[in-house]
């Protein structure tokens, strides 16, 4: 597989810097924070200025491997230490910058069962093949998980399979869902 074709998902963050020897905190967007853990080699992705001049590592949607020294479970979290990060000031650098793993790093999921990057740009149309938009992202809720439908304007759609949800045909490129296209 070309470098190109290789798809990158991001599963966490930098935070602020812990301690004084280039530790920083890790915030985890993986379901169960420790998960995090057992990916590597993690990417890194630049993170640009308001002046557009890029900090760190690569450019635009460019990820570049980030060489992990050493990871903990601290507390709730995760703390990290990378190569070439050896003071706060280096750490402080880094706040903020995404981390990425392979698409191909995943295990597959099981039948019926997607990751959320993978429903992500998919269109969204009702059962009567109105468009609604596309999928620009999830969020989690406390009841369920909700798509970010956008298109000529936002809808939050609850990811109920069987009930609003009633086909994800991800080769197809499309999400089937029992939707009124006049309800927000």
């Amino acid at each position: 597989m070309a470098e190109n074709d290789v798809t990158y998902i991001t599963v966490g963050r930098i935070g602020a810097p812990y301690g004084v020897r280039g530790w920083v905190k890790v915030q985890s967007f993986t379901e169960s924070v420790e998960n995090l853990l057992n990916f590597e080699p993690w990417y890194f992705r630049q993170r640009c200025l308001d002046n557009g001049s890029a900090v760190n590592a690569g450019s635009g949607m460019n990820w570049i491997e980030a060489p992990l020294v050493e990871t903990k479970i601290h507390g709730k979290g995760i703390i990290a230490r990378f190569e070439g990060c050896d003071d706060r000031d280096a750490a402080v650098l880094m706040g903020g910058m995404e981390i990425g793993i392979r698409r191909d790093q995943l295990p597959e999921p099981e039948e019926g069962e997607y990751y959320w990057a993978d429903l992500q740009g998919l269109e969204v149309k009702t059962l009567d093949d109105v468009s609604l938009g596309r999928v620009d992202h999830l969020m989690e809720t406390g009841a369920n998980d909700v798509m970010v439908v956008k298109g000529q304007r936002e809808r939050l759609i609850p990811y109920v399979l069987g009930h609003i949800v009633h086909d994800v045909d991800i080769d197809g490129g499309v999400i089937r869902v029992d939707w009124d296209p006049e309800f927000d």
